[in-house]
């Protein structure tokens, strides 16, 4: 338990107190009945408040509307899934042999649960403050990168159809592959008179975002 405690004081500025919640945080559900889940579920909310508050303080400037996408982007699937690689979350994961061998380990939609699971734990090992700190810590990289607000590449082909006078973008889920726990599905988006492009991701809203970036590359 001491390399698990010291692995996460290196990467998050955070020295646990019961290392048992971060092995829980780290234990997929092929592994074992008792899981990260409840903790993911937790530690969701504690991220999403932490970044929101931060965003608030960052740009005062700014309206409602610009926050929410700099927050979405924030607290998105595959930013928790890059910070979870940053830290070296795959290495550290108790899986299942099965799950293992289907790569949950890559996958962001595991990733990303387990970054929150652990954002989790050190609320229940901390309280909030500490948890803010963790967000701030490995978040820090991502928030001050960002010079104005990001649009979501979706709202952004919508913009682009309604400036050039084209209808609407149009998704439609063409495949699904993979196992359950870890399925990759892709998507197809047109705009009548203009074109198509597809997208994979680990959820349906993630293969939507990559299609919608791949088509707004062909019209730009």
């Amino acid at each position: 338990m001491d390399d698990l405690a010291d692995w996460f004081e290196g990467c998050a500025g955070y020295r646990p107190a019961d290392p048992h919640l971060f092995e829980l945080a780290l234990t997929h559900s092929s592994r074992a009945e008792q899981n990260y889940e409840r903790l993911e579920f937790l530690g969701d909310r504690v991220l999403g408040v932490s970044i929101a508050a931060w965003l608030y303080d960052l740009f005062p400037e700014e309206p409602e509307g610009k926050l929410s996408r700099r927050l979405n982007v924030l607290v998105s699937r595959a930013t928790c899934a890059e910070v979870a690689r940053d830290i070296g979350v795959p290495e550290r994961m108790r899986l299942g042999k099965q799950a293992r061998e289907d790569g949950a380990q890559d996958s962001d939609n595991v990733l990303g649960d387990v970054v929150e699971a652990l954002i989790g734990a050190v609320f229940l090992d901390g309280g909030f403050d500490p948890a803010e700190h963790v967000v701030q810590r490995l978040w820090a990289a991502r928030i001050g990168d960002q010079e104005k607000a990001p649009k979501h590449p979706k709202s952004a082909l919508q913009e682009w159809a309604a400036a050039n006078d084209r209808r609407p973008p149009v998704y439609a889920l063409v495949g699904r592959s993979g196992v359950p726990h870890a399925p990759t599905f892709m998507v197809e988006v047109s705009i009548k008179g203009v074109g198509e492009a597809r997208g994979e991701g680990t959820t349906k809203q993630d293969a939507e975002t990559e299609a919608a970036k791949a088509l707004l590359g062909q019209v730009r």
